[in-house]
């Protein structure tokens, strides 16, 4: 009997039910799967490398370790009033120019065309010197005039002819009316000299008027200070001793920390010397300007540099007993002796190189 289309509808529609439910719940196994193995691969902590390697193997090496830092130092001339002005009048010119040398007889300005000079002397211009005044000022007149070739004999202090005759030489170099007679305001006397100089700008210059008695000239201490500004934190690194280069164009001076100065408000400052007392800017003081400050770069060598075997720090074992050792690959230890450390490097002696140690050393 052949069956009609009807009854096999009937018949074939649960089956083709039964394909897709199939279907339908292996596809939720397979999702479940994944989500399982998701969040088992997720919520399971990693394993902890340090777990498995407590520690590793470095070679000993040839090398060097050392440490610095960078900063400015501030180089700075410090003028001190050397000398006064016994002049007055109008300025009509200034000879000579911060920071310039000057020696017995040089001019410093001129005051109504009256050239007034310098000369070395302990005693300040106070009065005219002429024939027959006697004092120390006297003998330090005749003392520069020995100095430029215009006195024969040993300063006396007694003006006297051949001192008179020195003074009219002496005024008629200078181009002034030889009249033996050396004005109060001719002369400025300072302690020291040859000596570089400077002028008090705001007083002495062109078209100013002096009346007398102006502290208007000063001297440079042979070489300027040099200062280190720091933070508390640098300034420990810093010992007295510790050895500064410090770079000026192509040259470059060696400095040592020698102090250490804090202001009131907490600022602190190194302060720095030429070693064994010697002057750090040396001959090249006169490339530092003399005027205000000049920061120049430099390098604080908090460990110098050494030259030798090389590991890791943490490669090094302190004993008990102040021994320090190095563990090899085949788990003995060395002695060592530690020459220098810095920036987690050291230099040791004791084992050869290319041996490989553990680090850390106290790794199992």
């Amino acid at each position: 009997m052949t069956d009609s289309p009807t009854e096999l509808s009937l018949y074939e529609k649960p089956r083709r039910r039964i394909v897709p439910a199939l279907a339908l719940g292996f596809v939720v196994l397979l999702v479940g799967a994944g989500v399982g193995w998701a969040a088992s691969t997720v919520l399971t902590p990693a394993k902890d490398v340090l777990d498995s390697t407590a520690f590793t193997f470095v070679e000993v090496v040839d090398g060097e370790v050392g440490s610095s830092i960078n900063l400015n130092t501030v180089a700075e001339w410090t003028p001190v009033p050397v000398g006064s002005n016994q002049a007055s009048g109008t300025v009509t010119s200034v000879a000579i120019a911060a920071g310039d040398e000057a020696k017995q007889g040089s001019i410093l300005y001129t005051v109504n065309l009256r050239p007034v000079v310098v000369a070395q002397g302990s005693i300040p211009a106070f009065r005219s010197l002429e024939l027959w005044t006697e004092g120390a000022d006297v003998k330090q007149l005749q003392a520069m005039l020995s100095d430029l070739g215009f006195y024969e004999w040993t300063p006396d202090g007694e003006f006297d002819y051949a001192t008179y005759w020195a003074v009219r030489a002496w005024q008629e170099s200078l181009g002034l009316e030889r009249d033996g007679v050396v004005q109060s305001g001719d002369l400025v006397f300072v302690p020291s000299l040859p000596s570089r100089l400077a002028l008090d700008t705001d007083v002495v210059k062109r078209g100013a008027s002096l009346g007398g008695g102006e502290a208007v000239v000063k001297g440079l201490l042979p070489s300027p200070t040099f200062e280190i500004p720091v933070t508390e934190s640098q300034s420990s690194l810093m010992p007295n001793g510790t050895r500064v280069e410090i770079t000026n164009g192509d040259a470059v001076w060696e400095a040592v920390v020698v102090d250490r100065e804090t202001s009131e408000s907490g600022e602190t400052t190194i302060v720095l010397a030429g070693a064994d007392d010697s002057v750090i800017c040396g001959d090249e003081c006169s490339t530092i300007p003399v005027t205000g400050q000049t920061l120049l770069s430099s390098r604080i060598v908090t460990v110098e540099t050494v030259s030798g075997l090389v590991v890791p720090s943490a490669a090094l074992l302190s004993g008990a007993d102040g021994t320090i050792s190095v563990i090899d690959s085949e788990a003995v230890a060395h002695d060592v002796t530690v020459v220098t450390s810095a920036r987690g490097m050291s230099v040791i002696e004791g084992v050869p190189a290319g041996t490989r140690v553990r680090v850390p050393a106290s790794g199992e």
